[in-house]
């Protein structure tokens, strides 16, 4: 059972999120070679604030 967690910044819309499991879950199976009801993705939202790259949290990056 292929298990996944996907950490994104907050504000993904659901049709963005269905998308990206969808073609997640198609390329896991066609490698794996395992059933999609195998296939387990969790999103995670992450506030900027609380993800740093570099040292530097993204919330204090300049857009």
């Amino acid at each position: 059972m292929p298990a996944m967690t996907i950490k994104l910044f907050e504000g993904r819309t659901k049709e963005q999120k269905r998308e990206l499991a969808e073609a997640i879950t198609r390329e896991t199976c066609r490698v794996l070679k395992c059933s999609p009801e195998s296939v387990d993705i969790v999103y995670e939202d992450v506030k900027k604030e609380n993800w740093a790259t570099a040292g530097v949290l993204w919330a204090d990056k300049s857009a």
